[in-house]
């Protein structure tokens, strides 16, 4: 897929305020400080699309991005941390629980996980959590570039022996690097193909 024009639509905090389209929906959801925006400019081939920040919990909204007129990147809320309070994050999590479970336009859920780190017990609840609601998602391993091939390789593996021990089949996984462009073309070419087939 060639990224041909990439715009901002809209941002809120409210699922019932999203776009009125029948275009797909690709939202990216993350621990916080995962590198989502990072990944999101690499997709997309716009520096800036998506806003970075080294403060972990910048983004608490919910974002649209117009993609080639034809379907909607969707840049969430991370999980897991954010400065304001447990009431701010209890809300936080609402928006993102209602997004993820009723929006109708939502075609796929890419969980990001820092590939640096061993299984997170906040990131297996959270997808075993997905499995439950039988949301579709895919699983991106970030910041591969981060480590040498044999601890990317066992951390990745780690977090599979963690998921089987629940699930019979393993969702999508893909590998990337925002700083060297790795899996750009892959996930981009998943996107295409489900795009495809609806």
């Amino acid at each position: 897929m060639i990224i041909q024009s990439a715009t901002f639509v809209i941002s809120n905090t409210d699922t019932s305020k999203c776009p009125n389209s029948q275009l797909p929906e690709y939202a990216f959801i993350g621990r916080s400080n995962v590198g989502k925006s990072s990944l999101i400019n690499m997709l997309t081939g716009v520096k800036n699309l998506a806003m970075t920040s080294s403060k972990p919990g910048k983004t608490l909204l919910i974002n649209h991005f117009l993609i080639n007129e034809q379907w909607h990147l969707v840049d969430l809320p991370g999980y897991g941390y954010a400065r304001i309070g447990k009431q701010g994050r209890e809300r936080l999590e609402e928006m993102i629980r209602v997004y993820i479970t009723k929006r109708v336009q939502l075609t796929n859920l890419f969980v990001l996980i820092d590939s640096r780190h061993e299984p997170q017990q906040i990131d297996i609840e959270f997808i075993t959590w997905l499995g439950e609601e039988g949301i579709p998602f895919s699983l991106i391993f970030t910041k591969s570039d981060k480590l040498s091939k044999s601890a990317l390789q066992l951390n990745i593996s780690q977090y599979k022996e963690k998921l089987y021990e629940v699930w019979e089949e393993l969702p999508p996984i893909f590998v990337t690097s925002s700083e060297k462009g790795i899996g750009r073309d892959e996930v981009l070419q998943y996107i295409a193909e489900i795009n495809a087939s609806l």
